[in-house]
């Protein structure tokens, strides 16, 4: 994964953004210690979580991208298998290519992999167990970055959530951020016919960042011009969808 991006593109909450540069600092100073620490084993951890849209995947390649890493987003489900012993062979080759290439691992939907073990009722309840405490193994002897994504944290196994150096929330935005998300995505899209209320959009519609972007692209694509009748079917289009 790469992105043409930069840091300024990222519009975040407050606290999320500070998290983020907090991160940054600490990714810079561990880089040349292969992420070692004292109370953990070398490698760092990263659970990023929140609703969908939320800049997430962006965070991560712009990390990626100031480390100077190759980043590369798991396809968890194809990781995972219905048949005993499948899952594990798979995560063996995906870890021993990455720790052999100095991969950085970005695991997005990672609810499917490092959901929370259930009680065991059947073979099926402890195979699934003894793949993730497979994974947990892996994941701690991984000597480089690796990013998870969810959209709750509550949904990840707590053997996991012990083994994060770095939790962050990605809220929705507020108000705020919508606003200079409207005007970042609509800047330079012209023409527009009639005056767009920046202010009524971004309070009154409780958009995440991709769905503002994804609404004044399509209509870029589409026509070219921006309207507020294309807005609005557009807004209708992205609320339709978290239903």
């Amino acid at each position: 994964m790469t992105t043409q991006k930069r840091w300024a593109d990222i519009v975040l909450n407050p606290s999320t953004l500070q998290q983020l540069e907090d991160l940054r600092t600490q990714l810079q100073q561990h880089k040349e210690t292969g992420y070692a620490t004292k109370r953990l084993k070398p490698g760092y951890r990263v659970l990023f979580y929140g609703p969908p849209g939320t800049g997430k995947t962006l965070a991560a390649s712009l990390l990626a991208k100031e480390l100077g890493g190759e980043l590369y987003k798991i396809d968890v489900p194809g990781l995972v298998s219905k048949y005993i012993g499948e899952t594990e062979k798979n995560l063996g080759l995906l870890f021993d290519n990455a720790e052999k290439n100095s991969w950085i691992l970005f695991f997005d939907e990672a609810d499917a992999l490092f959901g929370k073990r259930t009680g065991v009722k059947d073979s099926h309840d402890k195979y699934a167990n003894q793949e993730i405490s497979y994974l947990v193994q892996r994941i701690e002897d991984y000597p480089g970055l690796q990013i998870l994504a969810s959209n709750m944290k509550d949904n990840i196994d707590d053997a996991f959530i012990r083994r994060f150096q770095s939790i962050i929330h990605f809220p929705l935005p507020t108000a705020t951020e919508r606003r200079k998300l409207w005007e970042m995505a609509l800047s330079g899209y012209q023409p527009v016919e009639e005056p767009i209320d920046i202010d009524l959009l971004a309070g009154k519609f409780e958009l995440s960042p991709a769905s503002i972007v994804n609404i004044v692209e399509d209509i870029k694509q589409n026509t070219g011009v921006v309207t507020l009748d294309l807005i609005d079917r557009g807004i209708r289009l992205e609320m339709s969808k978290q239903v």
